[in-house]
């Protein structure tokens, strides 16, 4: 089955870390930029990072110098690397693939159905 999954969600206590993962699965030789958001309850999805197929890298000001993402190409798997959390990074993290795809099956039905696919999400919640 083709889709994008998230893994490594959780509970921790501010100043603590986890790492989040998101693989593309399904699909072989088919490699997208990367991104994370976010949403707290009660309020809108924000980004949080992403990653470029050239490895270039962006962050939200809110988590620059705490969050790293970082693109394992050959498994097509995204980290998010996260520390010195606080509460108010509690929030569903999403994983959304972009538009800009590498690889031979770049337009293959199933490389297809999961470019600008978002992930299920992964709970982080941060306790004080």
């Amino acid at each position: 089955q083709v889709q994008v999954v998230e893994s490594g969600g959780g509970s921790v206590q501010a100043g603590g870390s986890l790492r989040l993962s998101c693989q593309v699965s399904g699909v072989t030789d088919c490699r997208f930029d990367m991104k994370w958001y976010r949403q707290a309850p009660g309020k809108e999805r924000e980004f949080v990072s992403s990653v470029a197929r050239d490895t270039r890298t962006n962050y939200a000001d809110s988590v620059k110098g705490r969050f790293t993402i970082s693109l394992d190409a050959a498994k097509n798997t995204v980290h998010l690397e996260m520390t010195s959390l606080k509460p108010e990074d509690t929030a569903k993290y999403y994983c959304k693939t972009g538009s800009d795809c590498s690889g031979s099956r770049c337009y293959t039905r199933d490389c297809l159905s999961v470019a600008n696919d978002w992930g299920q999400g992964t709970l982080v919640t941060v306790s004080s």
